[in-house]
């Protein structure tokens, strides 16, 4: 099994090195508008694409992976919200368990159904384990997955379910707020849980500016996630991209 992308993301953490990915939802981002995206995102040297959402309606994920792909030499990570978020034209998969929730489907379920094609696809598999945290608002992946956020004051819980999903050999750990939450997740957490886990952490959703990027990374965060602010102002991939790089050069 592939593993040259979770081979850099180990590499860059032991080196202290960040991170930063640009979060495509196939439903916001037409295929007119990835030009744009990808002049931007290669010039402001955006380390991953990653494209997928809780709920995709489009049909066009496939199709603009592909156009990811032939204009762009940034990494495509797919970002499913359900089995049916996959194609093989990706470069790798996070392969999302819930662990944050009680719901069986999204803890063990849905991958029953979606590992015949995960493996014929030769996608790089990443095993995650995907925390969904309150960010203030409700968001379409608690709705979605009928599963409570943790608490954001509640970091000892964040702490706990990291490290059980480390030990269940997951290779990634994800902090999510959502899209459009109305905060990020905590430095306080952050650092928390970084403390206590070996693996990557991965942090996004509510990070709206370079400044909360920059915490973000200060606190633990090895690799940084923007979809819903960039969709908003596309010109935010520069300055939200050297917040998270100007650590590699400290």
């Amino acid at each position: 099994m592939k593993t040259i992308l979770y081979t850099q993301l180990t590499e860059r953490k032991n080196k202290g090195q960040k991170s930063f990915a640009v979060l495509i939802d196939p439903d916001k981002a037409p295929i007119e508008t990835l030009d744009k995206l990808i002049a931007l995102g290669t010039q402001a040297k955006v380390d991953y694409w990653l494209v997928g959402g809780s709920l995709v309606v489009s049909h066009q994920l496939e199709e603009q992976v592909l156009y990811l792909k032939k204009h762009s030499d940034i990494p495509v990570i797919l970002f499913p919200g359900s089995p049916s978020q996959v194609t093989r034209h990706a470069d790798a998969l996070l392969y999302l368990s819930l662990v944050s929730g009680r719901n069986a489907e999204l803890l063990i379920g849905q991958h029953v159904l979606s590992a015949p094609f995960v493996k014929q696809s030769g996608l790089e598999v990443l095993s995650t384990g995907y925390m969904v945290i309150d960010g203030g608002a409700p968001t379409t992946v608690s709705y979605i997955s009928n599963a409570s956020p943790i608490p954001s004051n509640k970091k000892e819980i964040a702490q706990c379910t990291a490290m059980a999903a480390e030990m269940l050999g997951m290779k990634l750990i994800y902090l999510d707020a959502g899209s459009g939450a109305r905060h990020a997740v905590s430095e306080e957490m952050i650092q928390v849980v970084s403390a206590h886990i070996q693996v990557p952490l991965i942090v996004g959703g509510g990070i709206t500016d370079p400044e909360k990027a920059a915490a973000a990374c200060r606190a633990g965060a090895d690799l940084v996630v923007v979809g819903n602010a960039i969709e908003k102002d596309s010109a935010l991939i520069g300055s939200i991209s050297e917040a998270v790089h100007q650590h590699n050069r400290a």
